[in-house]
Parts: C-alpha cells; sequence; structure tokens
C-alpha cells in the first residue's frame, strides 16, 4: 500500500510540476515576469483593436512595464479594463495619461504621457486614457483631403480626354500627319538620290575652289612681300618733312610779323592793293577811250 501511494504521489506531485512548468512557460513566453515586482494601474477605453495581453507599456520609446489583463467592464458599459503591470520602482505623477498607439509590425501598444503634477498616483487606481495617432492614420488624415480635391480634377481630365480622342476632326489630323509622314519620308529618299549624284561634283568642285584659293592665298604672299620691300620707311620721312614743312608755312601765315602774316593780316596793304587794281581798271578803260594820249606815231 505504501508502494503504490507513493507512486501516486509521485505522479501528482509530477502533474502539478507539469501544469506550473506550462503556466509559467506561457506567461514566459508572452513576456510575463511574474517574479519580478510590478504595480497595478487600471485603465479604460473605449476601443483596444490590436491591443493584446502583454502588449507593451512605453515611456518615450522604452519598456516599462505591460498589459496584464483586458476584460469587459460589466458594471461600465462600453469600456474596456485594461490592468497595466509597471515596474515597482516606477512613480507615476498626477496628470499621467495612458494612450493606446499603434504601429506598423509590432500592433498597438501603451505609451505612457508623464503628467506635471506634484504628487503621485496610488499604486491600483485609474489613469486617465487618450488615443495616439498611428503612422498610417496620420498618413490618412494628410493625403486623404489632398486625394479628395484631387479626385474631380482627375475625373474632368479623363472627361476631356474622352472627349478630345472622340472628336472626328482629331481623327482627321492623324490622317493627316500619315500623309505627312508619307510625304516626308518620300522627300528624304528623293534628298539621298540627289545626295548620291550630286556629291562627287560638289567634292570635284570644291577640289577647284581648293586650288583657286591656294592661288589667291599665293598672290597675297607675293603682295606683302613686296610691300615689305618697298622704301615705307623713307616714304614715312618724307611725309614726316612735308607734314613739318606745311606746319611751318601755316605758322608763317598765322605770324603778324612775318612777310606772309602781313599780306593776309594787315588790311591797309590789302586795301592799297584794291586801289591799285582799282587805278589800273581805269588806266586800261581811259587807255581804250584816248588812245593817243599815251600812245604817239610819227610819220616820216
Amino acid at each position: 500500500m505504501k508502494k503504490i501511494f507513493k507512486k501516486e504521489f509521485a505522479i501528482g506531485l509530477s502533474v502539478i510540476l507539469a501544469i506550473l512548468i506550462l503556466v509559467f512557460g506561457i506567461d514566459y513566453l508572452k513576456g510575463i515576469n511574474l517574479f519580478r515586482p510590478t504595480n497595478y494601474y487600471m485603465a479604460y477605453y473605449d476601443n483596444v483593436d490590436e491591443l493584446s495581453i502583454s502588449s507593451p507599456v512605453l515611456i518615450n520609446g522604452f519598456k516599462v512595464g505591460q498589459v496584464r489583463e483586458i476584460n469587459f467592464n460589466y458594471k461600465r458599459p462600453g469600456k474596456i479594463e485594461v490592468v497595466l503591470a509597471l515596474d515597482k520602482n516606477l512613480e507615476l505623477p498626477e496628470g499621467t495619461k495612458a494612450e493606446i498607439g499603434s504601429t506598423l509590425l509590432s500592433g498597438a501598444r501603451i505609451e505612457l504621457a508623464i503628467g506635471q503634477g506634484k504628487s503621485m498616483i496610488p499604486v491600483g487606481s485609474e489613469l486617465a486614457t487618450g488615443t495616439k495617432a498611428g503612422l498610417m492614420t496620420s498618413v490618412q488624415d494628410g493625403l486623404m483631403p489632398a486625394i479628395s480635391s484631387i479626385v474631380p480634377k482627375i475625373d474632368s481630365l479623363l472627361s476631356n480626354l474622352n472627349t478630345l480622342t472622340g472628336d472626328p476632326a482629331l481623327r482627321q489630323s492623324i490622317a493627316r500627319l500619315d500623309g505627312i509622314t508619307a510625304d516626308l519620308h518620300s522627300t528624304t529618299g528623293g534628298l539621298n538620290t540627289l545626295m548620291n549624284k550630286q556629291l562627287p561634283v560638289i567634292a570635284s568642285n570644291a577640289a577647284v575652289a581648293s586650288q583657286g584659293l591656294d592661288s589667291i592665298v599665293g598672290n597675297l604672299g607675293l603682295l606683302s612681300y613686296q610691300l615689305k620691300s618697298l622704301p615705307l620707311n623713307t616714304t614715312v620721312e618724307n611725309v614726316n618733312d612735308l607734314t613739318a614743312s606745311l606746319a611751318q608755312f601755316s605758322h608763317q601765315l598765322s605770324d603778324k610779323n612775318s612777310t606772309l602774316g602781313l599780306l593776309t593780316s594787315d588790311p591797309e596793304l590789302y586795301n592799297r592793293l584794291n586801289q591799285v587794281s582799282a587805278d589800273i581798271d581805269s588806266l586800261i578803260v581811259d587807255i581804250k577811250k584816248n588812245p593817243k594820249r599815251y600812245i604817239s606815231i610819227k610819220l616820216l
């Protein structure tokens, strides 16, 4: 009997140990550490979509706890009760809010927005709650108004395109473009044929023109040599001497003390010359009228 009792006791103890290991193993896989001291706080939400047991509780991205339980509160209809297990050393000032947030990969989590109160919230008390907009919500809120404003424009654009493509004038224009393209193709072929025929003639003319240019260049070289052999220095010196003589002559004309200056600037001499000219004219007139007075002919 004692052996049977010992056997049953060992089996029962093994079953109990297996159950305990299973419970602790499941909690461990969920990230729940039953041996770590924690403080519990309550939070109530209208919607806990994607939030699950063992979801992390974060402060500025650092994990300080996790969700321990999620229950429907029958005493407060429409509210979901969430039990938060936080680090025992963490104290929450008044005004702290537990906000549900979400990410693309890790699902929902709870982020604690630390309050500015001087006193601390008692352990086991209810925390203020809220919802933090996730990345997809922000993208949706930013893009949906822009998309809503673009959709009517796209619809109008598609309508205009349908009207344009259904216009008979467009079809006629396309047909004309086909004709123009064919004409251009034909013209291009003609130009190719013409170029193949005329290129040798053009090349020959270019060779003749090149020979003419060579002759012109040779003549220019000869002219340059002849100009270089001219006595340009002597010519320049003669021109300088002539310029100096003209300058001296001009100076004498403007100088009142010189003979040429007196001739050009003395009014009395000018008047006398005029008087002499007038007297000569009078003498010639008188000679014509009375030649006998001045010419006497004696016949022997």
